[in-house]
């Protein structure tokens, strides 16, 4: 990435705001542009982020007084989400750069979550004061309680599973990370509040944790697995509301399985109000909290019992079935936008199409959305191709995703330079289109 460009559809029409947004774009390229540079200082860069900083700052104050004074609905809400990013991110990423000597690699870090905070803000947060979106967050909780939520999840993870767990995600919507099983719960309060919550296992995490419970290799998931899955997540959710007592879970009333699909659909009647994504060594795992009221009646497939064994079986024929359905994920990352173009013309009618132009949003993508194959451009700017494959080599969490290499480069040289980083292939640029259909059909084909 060496280049964001204004595009009109992040405009909500609101002229202060809209050139307020512009100088951060513009503010962030000037940056990316200085951080090529061998020779830039770091004072030079320190100084470009102070002022990257203090006029995020003012926009926020800018923004907030004219959300008040249109008497926008969900104002503290959207403050909230400024002042994570004011009084968290921020630090958090200028004190990495402050022990880093302010680096080239935390340099880019900076301006990766920066500029992905701002763009997916700008279009959907920022879209919705003016009518043109609604809100993608609802009763969201306090930044203490996310916390909590988060500290003691990651320690039960460790104590329950033997696993070291990391948050990726603070606003996780059902992002298709591969394979998943979802244990849905809802409880009662005490003062007859009722709580839906759905925990999110990665097919891989999930028979890496049965298989150590029981002391055996499990290859698949099958119904004893989802049995034992269903108990655990009970235990897991008991362990919460004995450490977080706030956390108001009493009784059990309905408990269900949903598919991925299932998942979706639940997203997009009532977004959660607390939905956290972690990765372990071993996969992902998620925790999704909403207040069950505006549900009620709407649970699938409730199992009791007098049904566990049917409703589990069931799900079985409805998950293999969804799965039968879903279609390859393929990542194309390339700085041109005719090469994006014509892959995705190219490929989209078989496969869903994942599309980057750099390295930083492409690793992003990668670690939420979990391709089934990335087609990665050799020559990049900032960050090539074969710096792009290490950076993946060397993250457990997404080692094991295939990457086949998209160049107009077929010499010994370079293939000798990444041989070692385990490429699926090299797909030239001016091959046949029939050709490279063919190459990625008999990729998965081969790999099935």
């Amino acid at each position: 990435m060496s280049y964001i460009a204004w595009d009109d559809s992040y405009a909500i029409g609101v002229d202060f705001i809209d050139k307020e947004h512009q100088v951060l774009f513009s503010t962030m390229n000037k940056l990316m542009s200085l951080s090529e540079r061998e020779e830039k200082s770091e004072y030079v860069c320190r100084e470009g982020i102070k002022y990257l900083k203090s006029h995020t700052e003012k926009h926020f104050v800018h923004e907030e007084k004219y959300m008040q004074s249109i008497n926008y609905s969900d104002y503290e809400i959207h403050k909230r989400l400024h002042d994570d990013f004011r009084f968290k991110t921020m630090p958090a990423l200028e004190e990495e750069l402050e022990s880093s000597g302010y680096s080239a690699d935390s340099v880019r870090h900076f301006l990766g979550v920066c500029i992905g905070w701002v763009i997916s803000h700008t279009v959907t947060e920022d879209q919705a004061i003016v009518g043109k979106t609604g809100s993608k967050w609802g009763d969201i909780p306090h930044e203490q309680e996310k916390d909590a939520l988060e500290a003691t999840i990651i320690q039960l993870v460790h104590e329950m599973f033997q696993l070291k767990a990391k948050m990726i995600s603070g606003q996780y919507a059902g992002e298709d990370f591969g394979k998943v099983f979802c244990c849905r719960m809802v409880y009662s309060g005490e003062n007859k509040e009722r709580w839906q919550i759905t925990l999110v296992f990665e097919d891989r995490l999930l028979l890496k944790i049965i298989s150590n419970i029981m002391n055996a290799e499990y290859p698949k998931v099958d119904d004893m697995v989802l049995n034992v899955t269903r108990y655990l997540s009970r235990q897991f959710l008991e362990q919460i509301r004995e450490r977080i007592p706030a956390f108001d879970l009493m009784t059990l009333e309905d408990e269900s399985l949903l598919t991925h699909e299932q998942l979706l659909k639940a997203f997009a009647r009532e977004h959660p109000s607390c939905s956290l994504l972690f990765s372990t060594q071993e996969g992902y795992f998620a925790f999704s909290a909403v207040s069950a009221e505006s549900l009620k009646g709407k649970i699938v497939s409730e199992i009791n019992h007098q049904n566990a064994m049917n409703a589990v079986r069931e799900y079985l024929v409805k998950e293999n079935e969804e799965q039968e359905r879903r279609r390859h994920k393929i990542l194309v990352v390339d700085d041109s936008e005719f090469i994006l173009a014509r892959m995705r013309q190219l490929l989209s009618g078989k496969y869903d199409i994942l599309e980057s132009d750099s390295s930083i949003s492409a690793i992003k993508i990668i670690a939420v959305n979990r391709p089934d194959l990335v087609l990665l451009d050799y020559e990049m700017p900032i960050c090539d191709g074969k710096q792009t494959l290490e950076m993946i080599r060397s993250d457990k969490d997404i080692a094991d995703i295939p990457v086949m290499f998209l160049t107009s480069r077929s010499d010994r040289e370079s293939v000798k330079n990444v041989k070692a980083l385990k490429p699926e292939g090299y797909l030239l640029k001016t091959m046949p289109e029939d050709f490279i259909i063919k190459t990625v059909e008999d990729f998965f084909a081969n790999k099935n």
